[in-house]
């Protein structure tokens, strides 16, 4: 089955289908960077990646009403953000990030949010320097590594991101999120069997999460074996979210008029 290249496609499509694809599908706004194992934050111990619509929303009101109360504590305003990131609401995660930055304007952790918030919300030069900022030479943090890595990408510098990334993988070796990101880099540059490599690496680490997977199903339903990515898109996830995920497969796919053309090779 011949493949279904991405380098004929357009920037904003190819960087929109890039974004969808970082975390699940069913539960995501475009936030490239927030693989940082953000999703990790959870509520009464189910962690974010894995809700589906209304758990969602339940935790967004719940913290949104802990944020009103106290909107100077860091671990609110980040967990808050996180999950209007994960809905879709960038503009407003971002001014949560804002002030909770002018309450801890030194503090490594809150400048690792503000620049994910700063991304998701298309500030990516701002976002880049937010995120060097929170670095230490002295103490890195492979997860600031990773993040700038992936911001790079999104400015097209993926020579600078990739250097980045191995310097996460030098701090913290097989790390999934690290290899998910290098990843889908390639799937940036368009090659997708290299992004495979990675992905698939990634997916069979201990500590992946199904946002890896997510990524996995895209790159090779991207190269016309979609029975294969639903296969994966529908792995260890309620039915709810992976019929969400097959459908935005579909969905991404028809946008690249690649649909058809799976239909018609299985049909």
């Amino acid at each position: 089955m011949s493949s279904i290249g991405l380098t004929s496609l357009g920037p904003a499509r190819l960087s929109r289908t890039v974004c969808i694809a970082v975390l699940a599908l069913v539960l995501t706004g475009c936030a490239n960077i927030s693989n940082t194992k953000t999703g990790s934050i959870s509520s009464r111990g189910k962690p974010i990646a894995e809700m589906n619509a209304s758990e969602l929303l339940r935790a967004e009101r719940k913290f949104a009403a802990a944020y009103e109360a106290n909107p100077k504590d860091k671990a609110t305003g980040i967990q808050y953000a996180t999950i209007l990131r994960m809905t879709g609401r960038d503009s407003q995660a971002l001014a949560v990030m804002q002030q909770v930055a002018i309450n801890h304007p030194t503090d490594r952790t809150v400048l690792a949010s503000y620049g994910k918030a700063q991304a998701a919300a298309g500030q990516l030069e701002p976002a880049l320097q937010t995120v060097r900022r929170a670095q230490r030479p002295d103490q890195p943090d492979w997860k600031l590594y990773s993040a700038e890595g992936a911001i790079l990408d999104q400015l097209g510098r993926a020579n600078e991101a990739r250097q980045r990334y191995r310097q996460a993988l030098d701090l913290m070796p097989d790390e999934p999120s690290i290899l998910s990101n290098i990843g889908m880099s390639y799937v940036l540059s368009g090659d997708l069997r290299t992004a495979e490599t990675y992905l698939g690496k990634a997916a069979a680490a201990p500590g992946a999460d199904s946002r890896v997977r997510q990524n996995l199903a895209l790159v090779v339903g991207l190269q016309g074996r979609f029975q294969e990515a639903e296969k994966i898109a529908r792995a260890e996830l309620s039915s709810e979210q992976a019929e969400a995920n097959v459908t935005y497969l579909r969905s991404i796919l028809k946008q690249q008029n690649a649909w058809s053309k799976l239909n018609d090779k299985q049909s």
